[in-house]
C-alpha cells in the first residue's frame, strides 16, 4: 500500500479506470496514478451508516438486536454471539411460541421472541400453514386444536414432534414429554375427523359434545385421546433437545449458573479469543459439544474439540501429554474450567488445551483483610510471600486467590494476579492461618 504524504488540487481532470472488478485503480491524462482513493464521498456514506446504526441501536436496542438476529439467522455462531450481546443488554431471548412467533425473530416491548424458521425440521410450507391457521382460528388451545385445523399433510409428525421439544409448544401444555407421548394418538384422532368431513360425515362423540362445545367453543377437544400421564424430561434432556433443534440454548444454558460465580475468576468469553494475545495463559469456563479422538504418528493419544460458552463456540485441541494427564474429564455435556493458549493457524483461532477441571471441583482461597490490614505495607509482604510459596513445582499453581476487602459500608472482592495463585487450596489456607490471615476455600459453585 501506498502511504500518501502530500495532497494538492489539480483541478477537474479527466481520469480513467485501470482496475479490476474489485480492484479500482485511476490514472491521469498525464500517466500519473491516483491511487485507490477512499474518497469523502465513500467515507462520508460509512459514516453515515455507521450513525445510524449506532442511533438504532442506542434508541431502539430491541428492534435494532431483532433485525441483527434475523438478518444472520444463517450463521449460528453469529446468533450465539449475538444472543449473548442481548442478555448482557438485558433483552430477553425467548423460545419460539407457537401462538406468538412469526417466521423470524420477532421484538416485543422488553424481549425478542425466537421466529418458527429458526426450528431445524419445520419447513417454510409447514409455517405458513401453521401461521395461516391461527390467523383464521385464532391461538391454538391444545395440541388437539393444532392438529385438526392444520394440513398433516404439510405440518407432519416430524416437524410437530421438533416444535414439542424446541419448546414451541409450552403454551398448549409445559410437559413437553407428555405432549410426545400424545402426539400420535391425537395426530391419528385428528386425520380421522379430518376423513369424516371430506365425506360429510361425524363421530357419534362429536355429535354428543355438540351441543356443550358450541358454548365453551371446544368443538369436540375434549374427545381427542391422550396417553397416560408421565413426568417431564429432566432439564438437562430438555436443554439438548433444544440445542438439536435450534443450534443453541434458548430457555436456559447449562453456564448460566456459574456466570455471577465466574465473573470473579475473569475467564475469556470465546468470542473474544481472537483478540487476546497468544502467549498468555488463559482461563475458559466451557461446555464440551463434541470430540474427536486422534492418534499421532508415533501411537500416542490426543483430541481435538468443539467447546462453547454462552458468546460463541471455537476449536479446542488436546496434545498428548496433556491429553494422558486430563483426557478422562473431556467427555460430551461436561462442563470445564479450562487453562491454556490462543493458537492461530489459516486465519483460524484454536484454543490449546493445558489444562482442564470440572467446574464443580474448581476451588477458590478467599482472604478476609480489614482496610487497615490492606493498607499495610508489612502485612502485605507477609501476604505476598505465603502465595508465593504456595505456588508448587514449576509455578503450576491453577487456584485463585481472592482478597475480600471489608469496611463498615463497603465490600470489595479483588482478584489477585496470575503470579499469585497457587496449587493446593487446602495448605495455603493453613499456611495463612497460622500467619494470622483469615482465610478459607470456597467453591464456584458455591461462590
Amino acid at each position: 500500500m501506498v502511504k500518501i504524504i502530500s495532497r494538492r488540487s489539480l483541478g477537474t481532470q479527466p481520469v480513467y479506470d485501470i482496475g479490476v472488478a474489485q480492484d479500482h485503480n485511476f490514472v491521469l491524462i498525464n500517466g500519473l496514478v491516483a491511487s485507490n482513493c477512499f474518497n469523502k464521498s465513500h467515507s462520508t456514506a460509512y459514516g453515515y451508516v455507521t450513525y445510524q446504526t449506532a442511533y438504532l441501536k442506542a434508541n431502539y436496542p430491541v428492534e435494532y438486536m431483532a433485525a441483527l438476529l434475523t438478518a444472520n439467522s444463517g450463521d449460528q455462531d453469529k446468533v450465539q454471539k449475538y444472543i449473548a450481546t442481548c442478555v448482557s443488554m438485558g433483552i430477553p431471548v425467548e423460545p419460539p411460541d407457537i401462538n406468538r412467533s412469526g417466521v423470524d425473530f420477532t421484538p416485543l416491548h422488553h424481549s425478542i421472541l425466537f421466529g418458527l424458521s429458526a426450528v431445524r425440521n419445520v419447513g417454510e410450507g409447514a409455517i405458513e400453514n401453521l401461521l395461516a391457521a391461527r390467523e383464521k382460528g385464532g391461538k391454538f388451545k391444545s395440541l388437539a386444536d393444532l392438529c385438526d385445523r392444520i394440513d398433516p399433510r404439510t405440518v407432519n409428525n416430524r416437524a410437530l414432534q421438533a416444535l414439542i421439544q424446541c419448546g414451541a409448544m409450552d403454551s398448549l401444555n409445559p410437559n413437553r414429554n407428555q405432549l410426545m407421548h400424545d402426539l400420535e394418538l391425537v395426530l391419528e384422532w385428528a386425520q380421522s375427523r379430518a376423513r369424516d368431513r371430506a365425506i360429510g360425515q361425524c363421530n357419534l362423540f362429536d355429535m354428543l359434545s355438540s351441543d356443550s362445545s358450541s358454548a365453551d367453543g371446544s368443538n369436540g377437544f375434549e374427545t381427542a385421546p391422550k396417553a397416560p400421564a408421565v413426568p417431564d424430561y429432566p432439564p438437562q434432556e430438555k436443554l439438548k433437545l433444544e440445542k438439536e433443534l435450534l443450534g443453541f440454548y434458548i430457555s436456559d444454558h447449562p453456564l448460566k449458573s456459574v456466570q455471577q460465580a465466574a465473573r470473579v475468576l475473569a475467564p475469556v468469553n470465546l468470542s473474544d479469543l481472537a483478540n487476546k494475545p497468544d502467549s498468555v495463559t488463559l482461563s475458559a469456563i466451557v461446555m464440551v459439544s463434541s470430540i474427536k479422538p486422534l492418534m499421532t504418528k508415533k501411537g500416542e493419544r490426543m483430541a481435538v474439540l468443539q467447546i462453547e460458552d454462552l458468546t460463541g463456540q471455537v476449536d479446542a485441541v488436546a496434545f498428548p501429554k496433556t491429553f494422558e494427564r486430563i483426557g478422562h474429564h473431556l467427555q460430551v455435556d461436561t462442563r470445564l474450567m479450562l487453562w491454556g493458549k490462543v493458537d492461530r493457524r489459516d486465519d483460524r483461532n484454536q484454543f490449546v488445551i493445558d489444562d482442564a477441571e470440572p467446574i464443580e471441583d474448581v476451588r477458590m482461597v478467599m482472604v478476609e483483610l480489614k482496610p487497615q490490614t490492606a493498607r499495610d505495607i508489612t502485612r502485605q509482604h507477609h501476604l505476598r510471600t505465603i502465595l508465593l510459596a504456595q505456588r508448587g513445582e514449576e509455578e503450576k499453581g491453577k487456584i485463585p486467590v481472592i482478597a475480600v476487602v471489608s469496611g463498615p459500608d463497603r465490600r470489595e472482592i479483588v482478584r489477585l494476579g496470575v503470579q499469585f495463585r497457587v496449587q493446593d487450596h487446602r495448605s495455603t489456607v493453613e499456611a495463612l492461618a497460622k500467619a494470622g490471615f483469615q482465610a478459607s476455600t470456597s467453591s464456584l459453585l458455591n461462590g
